[in-house]
């Protein structure tokens, strides 16, 4: 019989970092473009959307994944003409945001505001967490969203995208919290 004090357990390891297959433009081995990009492509109004993924310090997350899933500019997830998946890294910039160019998704039903759905892939994860992203310029639409309203307002706003006016058109920003204070709402799916 072994010693279990001589040979302690160990260590407990998370997956990754590997994220960086698949979001380049080309294998770099290869020389296969990737079909998924940061940029989704349609009828509606175009908009883009910025935002960091931040630990429990507040500190940017460098190697985290985002992907997005979204209704068209008609509220159908079912229209085989529009793509409403697209996928970004972090780390990408030296300021670690995630970026897409994207049409503006309306309400898929009279009990939804308009969302986009958002999985973050990152260290120290062993499976994704999910999340929606809601658009602060939808007030009225947001305060009769089903999932929404079930939140009190300081957690319904971890999920508000605020809209700004930029040079290149319509522009949103969505911080990711990880933990913290203002953590996001994240759903189990």
């Amino acid at each position: 019989m072994q010693n279990h004090k001589k040979y302690p357990p160990t260590p407990s390891q998370t997956v990754g970092p590997f994220f960086t297959i698949g979001l380049s433009s080309t294998d770099a081995a290869g020389g296969l473009a990737s079909p998924v990009t940061n940029e989704i492509a349609g009828e509606g109004e175009e908009i883009r959307i910025r935002g960091r993924v931040l630990d429990g310090n507040g500190d940017p997350v460098p190697d985290a994944m985002i992907e997005i899933w979204q209704a068209d500019s008609k509220g159908s997830f079912t229209n085989c003409e529009f793509m409403g998946f697209a996928r970004s890294e972090t780390g990408a910039g030296p300021d670690h945001c995630f970026q897409f160019k994207t049409i503006k998704p309306a309400a898929a039903s009279n009990l939804e505001a308009p969302y986009i759905s958002v999985i973050v892939y990152m260290r120290g994860l062993l499976t994704q967490a999910y999340t929606r992203l809601y658009f602060s310029d939808e007030a009225e639409a947001n305060s009769k969203d089903i999932v929404l309203s079930q939140l009190s307002e300081a957690r319904r706003n971890t999920l508000l995208a605020k809209s700004q006016q930029a040079a290149d058109g319509l522009s949103y920003e969505f911080d990711i919290r990880m933990q913290g204070d203002r953590e996001t709402v994240f759903f189990s799916v």
